[in-house]
């Protein structure tokens, strides 16, 4: 099936079949490997992506699904070689570890800051229930959120 939408700004046109999930489409079709594939049971969130302004799982989405939308993926998130609040603030809160998370929670945290400029501590670990780290004990990057918060506060 043919579809068109713009990831990271860029219009697109491709051919997908019905069946590709948008994170094999965007890994595979169009090399975004920023965007991980982590359980394959929409459970641990490392396949976050923003859809038409909302974080979403994209391993619970078909291609097809998001013909006219507009997606945008890690990669897309900073400013050429410059990293995006979220990014700044993942790094300077050291809010990784292995970084197999680290997409999906900056999306996430990017989505959170969209919606909520100044959430909480309390509502971003609610906001991050859906993402799933293994290793850092997510403090850090409850840090790293507030930081990004404090950062685009101030911009």
């Amino acid at each position: 099936m043919k579809i068109s939408l713009t990831i990271n700004g860029h219009p697109l046109t491709a051919e997908v079949a019905p069946t590709t999930l948008l994170v094999d489409f965007l890994r595979q079709d169009q090399g975004l490997t920023g965007t991980h594939l982590g359980c394959d049971t929409s459970q641990c969130g490392a396949c976050m992506v923003i859809v038409d302004g909302d974080a979403v799982k994209s391993c619970t989405l078909l291609a097809v699904q998001l013909d006219g939308s507009e997606v945008t993926t890690i990669e897309g998130l900073g400013q050429g070689e410059s990293l995006s609040p979220v990014q700044e603030a993942f790094r300077e809160a050291h809010g990784l570890q292995c970084g197999f998370c680290t997409p999906g929670m900056v999306v996430s945290v990017t989505d959170l800051l969209a919606k909520n400029p100044s959430p909480s501590e309390t509502e971003i670990r609610q906001w991050l229930e859906g993402n799933i780290c293994r290793c850092t004990g997510y403090q850090n990057i409850v840090k790293a959120a507030q930081l990004a918060a404090e950062k685009q506060q101030a911009a």
